[in-house]
């Protein structure tokens, strides 16, 4: 995936996220360990500052879905 992320890419950064800690379950992930790992992404060019509980909300859902499709 060479293209750049930004906050509003959920599902884009939740598979990603999915792809980086394949065993580690989203829900049990405080929302300061979520922003740090999104940020760290090296597809990850928004600015870090403009994120806010809605967005880390949307991809760790959807970080969640990936989650519970590959435990199926």
């Amino acid at each position: 995936m060479a293209q750049k992320l930004m906050w509003g890419d959920a599902e884009d950064i939740g598979i990603r996220l999915r792809e980086e800690h394949p065993d580690l379950d989203p829900l049990t992930v405080r929302f300061t360990d979520l922003h740090a790992w999104v940020v760290a992404l090296p597809e990850f060019k928004d600015d870090p500052q403009t994120s806010n509980e809605k967005k880390l909300e949307a991809i760790q859902m959807a970080w969640h879905e990936e989650y519970q499709d590959a435990q199926s």
